[in-house]
């Protein structure tokens, strides 16, 4: 629809807006306060007086927009509500940060210069870059918070008046705001924004379904008015009796989450059965709302039957964003399933206003600090240079949206966790240390293994050690953004040290082959066994995997001129320019291995899907061929996976470099004191390799001993045979398996 208006009406409907804001701002404003939003309204009007919106509106009318979503929605106060009437004003305007200071003080200036280095940001389409972007947007979370409020107003704003732009714009925004907004906002307690910008985001990238929905919801909007009714008459009695001051809402699930779960449950939409909920809001003072709560639960499962598995208390343990409610499940009328939320108005509006309604309820108090606790393990993972941009937001994301579990310390002290944690997990939330020296853990009282996956109301005690470090098998099992970016950095580190002594037993060796140790050699090397940076090869050299055998053969070819100069050819076309020349670890996918136990088996691949070395891939046992390889989202996996899951074999690609293999070694000698001692202190510190079982037996003076461990390769257990054998003691050392 074109838009169509003279001037006067124009400065009529500016007018209109702008004491519409000032009329139901969630904070109460004093008569300084409303001076100091005018100012910045009429600074806007005059910055913004010539430009126009996308859609022929003045410009003016996103900033009141913006502005009004923070007084309204969001629940800021005067300072908020001047910068977001500003927040464009330096980026679009020649004003600049200083003017801002000048005029508005510090504390606005600051506000409105993150939201225009923020704005500045989000021009790339690269999803590296975007990435790279959100973790620096985060960042200002730790200058001041309002900044990314403020900005997920002007983002809800952009997406409610987003018709005008061009398809593949929207489309671009709306995949962004998907990537990042939502989760933002979902974070910070923000519930109603994010289930408007999850649906906003929908109907752009996926209009044809977003209006399905959308048609097939409102069809039954009359039908669902008629249930609640039905289903609300036959408590309201009750709670009027009792005394209770309530509000009874249905609220529609959105259109996002009912798509999601259509998605994940693979059903249609007649097959969601609860597309609505009841929202059940009591007024109570605070030393009784939680009594309360559970007297309505009470009145409720009298006359309606729940579901035991579907009880969330988040009143008795509230989210990390203070979020509170009582979430259960009862079977209504007509043998439908109903989802009913419990609430106080104080939980309510913490529900609807994250932030500003934590900040105000908890204002002073020492006991409360979720908020500030999340932004501080926020800070410590965005500030770890080892973690690639986009695993970060993956992770990020992945600890949005999953469920929370508590544990915990042995002194009684709770810890929140997400659900699927493991025991490592716990050790690494504790403190980083904690979780880098962890050697075992017992959980209620058991010790037990490090992927050991919690459950609330476990207690959990961490063993550690001094001489235990991370492996590569750690990043399979923890979830949690903390413990991944630790891990990763401490394998860098020890990779890093790997690489030293690599580089000192290369040069040794080239010596005794008589080739010299320079780039151009180097260089040689790097192409010769297919690797991607001189990292790399001092890597494998330091851990065994390249053969003195292989280095002669490498002596053998270099001196073919011809060969040398071909192979020099391609080495320098062949190179890659820019990061790929940075010292980094490449995988080198080269190995299959399937089952838990990663074993290495015959297989072929399938030719349906073509899968190449590092895709992710699953073993599927066939009559006549053997194993055949898919990739997971091969079209026939659905079918294989559903019909003959008995055949379906776990597979994945592997750095044969890195793999570790379970080895079995039979030792014996003359029993001395501490000799088993001595054994443990080399296995597990000099060499950093896991004991899987040890057994020992003294007959006499004679000493026996079993001890099954994991070597990366032959040259590994050579050398440690070769440190064992120097134990006092010891005289004989077998493998066995």
């Amino acid at each position: 629809m074109m838009y169509n208006a003279t001037i006067e009406e124009e400065n009529k409907e500016i007018a209109t807006r702008y004491k519409d804001l000032l009329k139901g701002t969630y904070q109460t404003l004093s008569e300084e306060d409303k001076v100091l939003i005018r100012k910045a309204f009429d600074l806007a009007l005059e910055a913004h007086s010539d430009q126009r919106r996308k859609t022929g509106e003045p410009y003016i009318f996103h900033p009141i927009a913006v502005a009004k979503i923070v007084a309204y929605e969001i629940g800021l106060g005067a300072e908020s509500i001047a910068a977001a009437l500003l927040h464009d004003v330096v980026e679009d305007t020649p004003y600049t940060v200083n003017d801002m200071e000048r005029l508005f003080g510090v504390t606005i200036a600051k506000i409105v210069s993150g939201l225009t280095k923020i704005s500045k940001l989000n021009k790339e389409q690269d999803a590296s870059i975007q990435a790279e972007n959100f973790r620096k947007m985060l960042l200002t979370l730790h200058d001041d918070v309002r900044v990314i409020l403020i900005k997920i107003a002007d983002r809800l704003h952009n997406m409610q008046t987003m018709d005008s732009m061009p398809g593949y714009k929207q489309v671009k925004i709306a995949s962004e705001t998907l990537y990042i907004y939502a989760p933002l906002a979902h974070r910070l307690g923000l519930y109603n924004i994010k289930t408007e910008l999850e649906d906003l985001g929908l109907k752009y990238t996926e209009p044809e379904v977003f209006e399905d929905i959308e048609q097939k919801l409102n069809a039954n909007k009359e039908e669902q008015k008629v249930y609640i009714k039905k289903f609300s008459d036959n408590i309201r009695e009750k709670l009027d009796n009792e005394g209770f001051k309530y509000k009874i809402k249905g609220r529609r699930k959105s259109i996002y989450s009912i798509r999601r779960k259509m998605r994940a449950q693979m059903v249609r939409f007649d097959e969601i059965y609860d597309k609505f909920a009841i929202r059940i809001i009591y007024k109570s003072d605070e030393n009784n709302e939680k009594f309360d709560a559970w007297k309505i639960y009470s009145i409720i499962t009298e006359q309606y039957n729940p579901n035991p598995l579907r009880l969330r208390d988040w009143i008795t343990n509230p989210k990390t964003t203070g979020y509170e409610s009582l979430h259960i499940t009862v079977m209504g009328p007509g043998g439908n399933w109903v989802e009913i939320q419990i609430r106080s108005d104080r939980m309510n509006e913490i529900a609807e206003k994250g932030y500003a309604a934590h900040f105000k309820y908890k204002q002073g108090s020492q006991n409360e600090r979720g908020l500030e606790i999340w932004l501080d393990r926020l800070k410590d993972s965005l500030e770890n240079k080892s973690v690639n941009a986009i695993d970060f937001v993956e992770d990020f994301k992945l600890n949005l949206y999953s469920e929370e579990i508590f544990v915990f310390t042995p002194k009684g002290e709770l810890k929140t966790l997400p659900k699927g944690a493991s025991a490592l997990d716990f050790a690494f939330a504790i403190h980083t240390d904690i979780g880098l020296k962890c050697r075992g853990v017992k959980v209620n009282g058991k010790l037990t293994p490090l992927d050991t996956v919690l459950g609330s109301g476990d207690q959990v005690e961490v063993l550690i050690s001094n001489v235990k470090k991370p492996n590569n098998r750690w990043l399979e099992f923890v979830v949690t953004t903390r413990a991944r970016a630790r891990i990763r950095a401490s394998l860098k580190e020890e990779e890093k040290g790997i690489s030293e002594e690599g580089k000192v037993l290369l040069t040794r060796k080239l010596r005794q082959l008589k080739i010299p140790f320079n780039d151009k050699t180097v260089s040689s090397l790097v192409s010769f066994f297919k690797l991607q940076t001189s990292f790399d090869l001092f890597y494998r050299v330091g851990v065994g995997s390249i053969e003195n055998s292989e280095l002669k053969s490498f002596a053998n070819k270099r001196s073919n001129l011809i060969f040398n100069f071909f192979k020099n050819k391609i080495q320098r076309s062949g190179r890659k320019k820019g990061k790929e020349e940075t010292e980094e670890l490449s995988n080198n996918y080269d190995l299959l291995v399937f089952g838990k136990d990663e074993e290495k088996l015959e297989y072929k691949l399938s030719m349906c899907c073509n899968p190449i070395a590092g895709d992710k891939v699953f073993g599927f046992l066939t009559i006549n061929d053997g194993i055949k390889v898919h990739k997971s989202d091969c079209p026939n996996a659905i079918s294989m996976q559903s019909n003959y899951a008995y055949r379906v074999m776990f597979a994945k690609w592997i750095d044969s470099s890195k793999r570790n293999f379970k080895v079995t070694l039979e030792i014996s000698g003359e029993d001395k004191l501490g000799i088993l001692n001595n054994l443990t202190r080399i296995i597990s510190g000099n060499s950093n390799m896991n004991i899987y079982n040890i057994n020992s037996v003294t007959r006499g003076s004679v000493f026996q001993g079993k001890i099954t461990i994991d070597v990366k390769n032959k040259t590994q257990l050579k050398k440690l045979t070769e440190n064992i054998l120097k134990i006092e003691g010891i005289n004989k050392v077998i493998r066995i398996d």
